[in-house]
């Protein structure tokens, strides 16, 4: 069960989001930094990500292309910050505008907890950087957050 709260529309630009799966820490980790992984659940149901391409090291970029069914793509661009597997990620993402630009950037600090041999995670996405583009990812940020990480769940049982 999802427990989250967005202070989005109150304008603070944060969201907290904690989810329990029943896979291991590192099982969980890796869905997060393999690409091969990650491609398969980022994104609200229904979303591809042709383009999933991720440098797991503390400065490292990661770049995905989301598709959505009608075609529309949202890339997106980061680098990692900070790495301590399996217990902790931290990454910035930049999903950019049609010509290329960050719309906003985005501070998404993961913690990965043991509990009744499952795992729990919080995630505390964190807007760092706005412009007038990003009103409707910004909206959509708790929505999308929490349609991803149920497809996270539904993927670490297969791993």
């Amino acid at each position: 069960m999802a427990k989250g709260s967005s202070v989005v529309e109150e304008g603070l630009l944060e969201l907290c989001l904690t989810r329990r799966f029943t896979a291991p820490p590192e099982v969980v980790f890796r869905a997060w930094i393999e690409p091969e992984h990650l491609a398969q659940w980022w994104g609200p149901k229904g979303f591809t990500n042709p383009v999933c391409e991720v440098d797991a090291r503390v400065g490292g970029a990661i770049r995905i292309d989301m598709r959505a069914q009608n075609g529309m793509a949202y890339p997106m661009i980061g680098r990692f910050v900070e790495i301590d597997r399996p217990h902790r990620l931290v990454f910035k993402a930049c999903p950019l505008d049609e010509g290329g630009r960050p719309m906003l950037e985005v501070l998404n600090s993961v913690t990965f907890a043991e509990v009744n041999g499952g795992t729990e995670i919080t995630l505390i996405a964190t807007v760092t950087m706005t412009t007038p583009a990003a009103e409707g990812a910004i909206g959509g940020m708790s929505q999308g957050w929490s349609k991803s990480l149920d497809r996270l769940a539904e993927l670490v049982r297969e791993i």
